[in-house]
């Protein structure tokens, strides 16, 4: 592969927040997507916080049982900071109500029971970056289209402006010369 593509292939690939604090764990979901994604991780909620700061990252993976603050805590804090991240939470235990709640609230676009599937675990990683995809198409396309909305209403604003005040618009040389246009009509 040439430099330029691989260069155009690096850009393209996805950020990936891999979040735990069990660092065998973090070994082990880094070496199954380094070849795939461009793989961060950190090993609690606030460092993956400060990470996100920095990074434009299209999905999270967070463990949800951690010291100091929660996979679902953390997803939580992220929604205003990344609002267009995918967000998945890896949980060894059920505390089914609050996985629900953060699913129903939309935080969450799936959760994951440890041990995990690696095969199928890389098709929900798949399946939420095209989710992460079209949402920001989505996104995209709204800016888009608002910015060609309101340039509308401006051409539209003129046009009627100058309907109402035509003769306010014109040089003052051709009001000049309009008794003499008129005259020879």
């Amino acid at each position: 592969m040439s430099p330029r593509i691989q260069e155009r292939f690096e850009e393209m690939k996805h950020k990936i927040l891999i979040v735990d604090d069990e660092p065998a764990n973090l070994r082990a979901l880094e070496r199954l997507f380094h070849d795939e994604y461009e793989v961060l991780t950190a090993t609690s909620g606030l460092e993956a916080l400060a990470s996100l700061e920095h990074h434009d990252v299209a999905l999270l993976i967070s463990d949800q049982r951690m010291p100091e603050m929660t996979g679902i805590e953390l997803v939580e804090r992220t929604v205003a900071l990344r609002p267009h991240m995918v967000r998945i939470l890896l949980t060894g235990y059920t505390d089914v109500s609050s996985l629900i709640e953060a699913v129903n609230c939309g935080h969450v676009y799936k959760y994951i029971t440890k041990p995990w599937n690696n095969e199928e675990l890389a098709i929900t990683i798949s399946r939420a970056l095209g989710h992460y995809g079209a949402v920001k198409s989505r996104h995209n396309l709204k800016m888009v289209n608002d910015r060609l909305h309101a340039r509308l209403n401006e051409i539209a604003e003129l046009a009627t402006t100058d309907e109402l005040i035509p003769e306010a618009r014109l040089d003052p040389a051709v009001h000049e010369r309009q008794p003499d246009l008129v005259s020879t009509n």
